[in-house]
């Protein structure tokens, strides 16, 4: 995944409305409509949300006769999760530093 591909991801994940979608689109298909019913706004709003998550490429649509039919492409999210991996070690370290930083003190304490 390039850079770019990446920020676009994060800059689609950004938004709550977007998230709320892809959580929708995770249990499966689901019109525009079905998708604007629980969002207090347009359907023009929840369809630019759509465009930002498609040229994220974290949303399709495809189309079966009158029906258009989101559905969640789940590879750029693959994606962030490696990007994120990457990281793992670095936060985890800092946990276990943490850790026996605690542990210290409370030895110290108990020795006091």
């Amino acid at each position: 995944m390039t850079t770019d591909q990446l920020s676009a991801t994060f800059a689609a994940l950004a938004d709550p409305t977007r998230r709320a979608i892809l959580a929708r689109l995770a249990t499966g298909e689901a019109s525009v409509n079905e998708l604007a019913e629980p969002f207090p706004v347009s359907l023009q709003a929840i369809s630019k949300h759509l465009k930002v998550l498609e040229r994220a490429g974290l949303v399709s649509r495809s189309r079966t006769a009158q029906w258009r039919p989101c559905r969640l492409e789940a590879a750029p999210l693959g994606d962030v999760s490696e990007w994120v991996e990457r990281y793992r070690r670095f936060w985890e370290g800092g946990f276990d530093r943490m850790e026996e930083h605690l542990a210290e003190l409370r030895k110290g304490e108990r020795n006091d």
